[in-house]
């Protein structure tokens, strides 16, 4: 059986990829195939999600174990999960975490599944349009992240009708005078 997958982009509007792969290959030989049809490097812990229909995140499946699973979760690798293990019917819906510090991702669908066809290697079917940036700025990254408006969250607090400032326990937040590290 043959996969075919379509990728969009929520950050450009004419981005478009369809990929074609076999069933039994793995997650990540389609990483490699998306790398590839975009033209990024593989130098990204990114992972897949599985998602229902409404794009809510259920199973990921990573690039690599990095230690921070519960016990009580299954981890799958995206070397060690084949497609056919995870996906079973046409417009089950994914996303691919591209940007993990800048949570951007690709949103996938299972378009259409081809029986009779072999698949030897993952291509790239169509696309058009360009790409977006493999990874953020981390200059533009910093800058969104410190463009949330303190003052208003002070302000929030400071108006608070349950706050009390003469209530306030300094003690119990262990603020002391002075450098707590000498």
């Amino acid at each position: 059986m043959v996969y075919r997958f379509t990728l969009v982009s929520n950050e450009t509007d004419d981005f478009f990829r369809e990929i074609k792969i076999d069933s039994e290959a793995t997650f990540h030989d389609l990483h490699q195939a998306i790398l590839s049809a975009c033209h990024y490097a593989d130098d990204q812990p990114t992972s897949f999600f599985i998602c229902n229909e409404a794009w809510e995140q259920e199973q990921e499946i990573l690039l690599e174990d990095m230690g921070t699973s519960r016990e009580d979760e299954d981890v799958y690798l995206m070397k060690d999960t084949r497609l056919s293990e995870m996906l079973e019917d046409e417009k089950q819906r994914l996303v691919y975490v591209f940007d993990p510090l800048g949570e951007r991702m690709f949103f996938m669908e299972l378009t259409e599944i081809i029986f009779g066809h072999p698949q030897p290697q993952p291509v790239c079917s169509r696309g058009y349009g360009e790409a977006p940036q493999q990874a953020c700025d981390p200059e533009e990254f910093l800058k969104k992240e410190s463009s949330l408006n303190t003052e208003d969250l002070n302000e929030d607090f400071a108006d608070n009708e349950n706050f009390d400032a003469e209530e306030f326990d300094p003690e119990g937040f262990e603020i002391s005078e002075g450098n707590p590290y000498k």
